[in-house]
């Protein structure tokens, strides 16, 4: 009877998951893509995923997570970022097998050459990820978000040290100053897993964004947890890269 209770209140947590618009922490694997465009072509790429792609994917075993685009920078208007959700890696391969030979697939992905050209300048981007241990679980995105892609490269031998110190601090600040954290997490696959971390935080607002940057930086904890943790050597090799995204209208609601 006990371990009947015990199936039923983990049921009911899936649930409260899957209602709530997160993935349960621990569970699967991401697969982070990106997509890059020929000129002008995002908006037929944005009609394929809204009217067919999105679907298929479900009808395939692959979760739709969230689904961006670039706001500003050199990727604005030429690029699309989405996550998937896989109960595995294996599920992913035998997922995408099926996926590539659906003959509604190819219909669609002939139809939407035919009527738009060539629309990917090149193959895309795919990043295998799990969630980092003190990641909430990966939510979906709010239209009236701004949302802020961040990948850090750690130095050599530094990613425990940066996972550390989001885990102890960082990520705590964050919330401090008005910045929510949509999800953390580190590649599978070398040699990315040695050295990266990718996540997302949600904003009010773009002009709401640089107020709680303003605020982080200048921040005396923050301050002295950045100068405690690097009195070894700094963490990071190269500068975090960043990109500032919106939700698309057919990104999967909360």
């Amino acid at each position: 009877m006990k371990r009947g209770w015990q199936w039923v209140s983990w049921v009911m947590a899936a649930m409260a998951a899957l209602w709530s618009g997160t993935v349960m922490a621990g569970e699967g694997v991401l697969e982070f893509r990106i997509y890059t465009c020929e000129p002008g072509k995002l908006d037929a790429l944005n009609e394929r995923f809204r009217d067919h792609t999105m679907k298929l994917f479900e009808k395939h075993g692959m979760k739709n997570v969230a689904y961006w685009v670039a706001t500003e920078g050199p990727t604005a208007g030429n690029t699309l970022y989405y996550i998937l959700h896989h109960s595995s890696r294996d599920a992913a391969k035998v997922s995408w097998d099926a996926f590539r030979s659906d003959p509604d697939w190819k219909a669609v992905a002939k139809a939407s050459e035919e009527k738009h050209g060539k629309i990917l300048a090149k193959a895309p981007e795919v990043i295998f990820m799990t969630e980092t241990d003190y990641s909430p679980p990966t939510e979906k995105a709010r239209q009236d978000k701004t949302y802020e892609l961040r990948i850090y490269t750690a130095a050599e031998g530094k990613l425990d040290d940066l996972n550390a110190r989001f885990r102890n601090h960082t990520e705590k600040l964050f919330n401090k100053h008005g910045m929510r954290s949509i999800g953390y997490w580190v590649p599978t696959d070398e040699p990315k897993s040695k050295t990266h971390l990718y996540y997302v935080l949600e904003h009010t607002s773009r002009d709401s964004s640089k107020e709680s940057w303003t605020g982080f930086i200048s921040d005396p904890e923050w301050k002295a947890v950045a100068q405690k943790t690097e009195a070894n050597g700094k963490l990071l090799a190269v500068p975090p890269e960043a990109v500032f995204m919106k939700a698309v209208d057919y990104t999967p609601a909360p």
